[in-house]
């Protein structure tokens, strides 16, 4: 059966949402929609979806593949999963909580004479609910929360500073767990920051580059067939 332009579209926009989730690298995603707008029968479009979901669609894991974790899974997957950590310290010392890891309801971060990292880009949270506390003395702590966490900050400095800068501006997401930092810092500092990871800006940016890619093969296609026209017009 012949294929519309309307189905050729909604093939396009599948692969588009694909690059955007990482299931396909830029390479792949180029060949599949330069051949999704070649097609003219659904015959031709239905091998360039066959392994890949429908956009929005939950997909369970298959086989040994890794299981996503973080930024990579959806805010409601995130929540309600057992602690790995309640607490750190340090004193003439750090410490650091990053990567893929499970912030407890209560989590109480204290250093002195030090300094401590909080990474919560790539996190899981044990409630929707949840309470870090920093207490610095003569030392420093960063918190680094991505865009659309709804994080609350609210701290104390005393010949100090506990504050937050967003480096990348975001939406809040209603979905995400809602987390309040708290404390104080006496001649040191607390430091919080809204920040992408490097997985996060990387998707971002191949979704861009395939709309832009997108939006040429449009523009290619529309002068085909402005050109097509022009010459049926000059045969008649």
């Amino acid at each position: 059966m012949r294929a519309s332009d309307a189905e050729r579209e909604r093939v396009a926009e599948t692969l588009r949402e694909a690059v955007a989730e990482g299931r396909l690298e830029m390479e792949e995603f180029e060949l599949r929609l330069e051949a999704a707008y070649r097609a003219r029968t659904h015959g031709e479009l239905e091998p360039l979806l066959r392994d890949l979901p429908a956009p929005g669609t939950a997909v369970d894991p298959v086989g040994v593949a890794p299981v996503p974790t973080g930024s990579a899974v959806r805010w409601a997957d995130r929540i309600g999963k057992p602690a790995t950590s309640r607490g750190a310290f340090a004193v003439w010392g750090g410490f650091g909580r990053r990567g893929n890891w499970t912030v407890g309801r209560k989590f109480t971060a204290f250093t002195m004479w030090g300094g401590g990292e909080i990474d919560l880009r790539e996190a899981n949270f044990e409630d929707r609910e949840v309470v870090i506390r920093c207490f610095t003395i003569m030392g420093g702590m960063h918190v680094t929360v991505p865009p659309e966490l709804n994080a609350e900050v609210r701290g104390i400095g005393i010949m100090g500073g506990f504050g937050e800068r967003s480096k990348d501006a975001g939406v809040q997401s209603p979905d995400s767990p809602r987390v309040r930092i708290t404390g104080f810092a006496l001649m040191g500092g607390v430091g919080v920051e809204r920040k992408r990871s490097k997985a996060q800006k990387q998707r971002l940016r191949d979704a861009e580059r395939a709309r832009e890619l997108d939006r040429e093969r449009g523009r290619e296609r529309g002068r085909l067939e402005k050109g097509r026209g022009a010459s049926d017009r000059f045969e008649d």
